[in-house]
């Protein structure tokens, strides 16, 4: 595994500009685009001296939903790392370019609540690429540690789609069959109404300007009919609904099913209570599914995680 310890976080707009060029015809031949390679890279990268500022999470708290108070979001680090996993797919030995790719699954496990003014180390690597019935799949793992402890770990799982012919629609997000399991007894408990401009407010405070967030315009290209809400705000507006239930250290996973187009206008679901709490989003008119997902207790973790994770998700 090739290791590399950065002095400062990546700036953006570059690497955006990178992971855009394969769209361009030829461009995946110069060393420095994505494209060239056919297996993700085994690369590992690090950050150290990471600490958020109070103004940029009182942001993009309010654009979530979350409380303001003096620990982070549960997601937030993921917003932390995000130019970390832009610098991974920015790599020129990447198989393909970042615009483009679906989040379809996501785990975050705190360990522990992250105190504002606490510094992280932020640790990003890669997953093989794996088949899937739409193309193919990797991993970003992450972890953010707090000098010898690991206080968060990220798992996002992305699908490189890969159309066949007779295949499902472009934002068809459901799961594989072998996926599918009894769904809860869940009830409706709030209603959320979302603007045309929350893809753009959101990558405002996140950094993830992603084109099929942005604007019907920069959607229609990669197969979206109209800008999609980040599946990343959906699980982080979920959390902050479930802010008084949640424990000090736990694991939340969800699937990100078909994409919340916008504007539009969602129901979010929840059950009674009990160890584990589930939870859902889904149309408010149509009931179309889009976000299944569960918080499980979690154990704190003392020590960083030696294994690589390669081939595992």
């Amino acid at each position: 595994m090739a290791t590399r310890t950065l002095d400062s976080s990546p700036s953006i707009l570059p690497l955006y500009a990178r992971v855009a060029a394969p769209l361009i015809p030829g461009a995946s031949r110069l060393p420095f685009v994505p494209g060239r390679g056919k297996e993700v890279p085994d690369l590992e990268l690090s950050l150290a001296g990471v600490q958020p500022g109070p103004d940029a999470v009182a942001a993009y708290s309010r654009v979530c939903g979350f409380t303001l108070r003096d620990q982070l979001p549960p997601t937030y680090p993921h917003v932390l790392a995000f130019s970390l996993h832009m610098a991974v797919m920015a790599d020129g030995s990447f198989p393909f370019g970042a615009v483009g790719l679906v989040h379809v699954e996501n785990r975050i496990v705190q360990h522990r609540p992250i105190g504002l003014g606490e510094e992280l180390k932020l640790v990003v690597r890669p997953t093989a690429l794996e088949p899937h019935k739409r193309g193919q799949t990797f991993s970003l793992l992450t972890e953010a540690r707090v000098g010898n402890e690991t206080v968060w770990e990220s798992t996002s799982t992305m699908l490189h789609r890969q159309k066949p012919a007779d295949g499902p629609k472009a934002d068809d997000m459901r799961p594989d069959s072998a996926h599918r399991r009894e769904e809860p007894e869940l009830s409706a408990s709030a209603e959320w109404r979302l603007g045309g401009d929350l893809g753009r407010r959101y990558g405002a405070v996140s950094g993830d300007r992603n084109p099929i967030h942005m604007h019907a315009l920069t959607a229609k290209p990669l197969g979206f009919p109209s800008a999609i809400a980040h599946g990343m705000w959906t699980k982080a507006r979920c959390l902050a609904a479930l802010e008084g239930r949640l424990p000090d250290a736990f694991a939340v996973e969800v699937r990100f099913r078909k994409p919340v187009r916008l504007p539009g206008r969602v129901e979010f679901l929840s059950d009674a209570g009990g160890e584990e709490i589930h939870f859902a989003v889904r149309d408010a008119k149509r009931q179309t599914p889009h976000l299944d997902g569960v918080v499980k207790p979690a154990e704190a973790k003392t020590s960083p995680n030696k294994n690589s994770g390669r081939n595992s998700k």
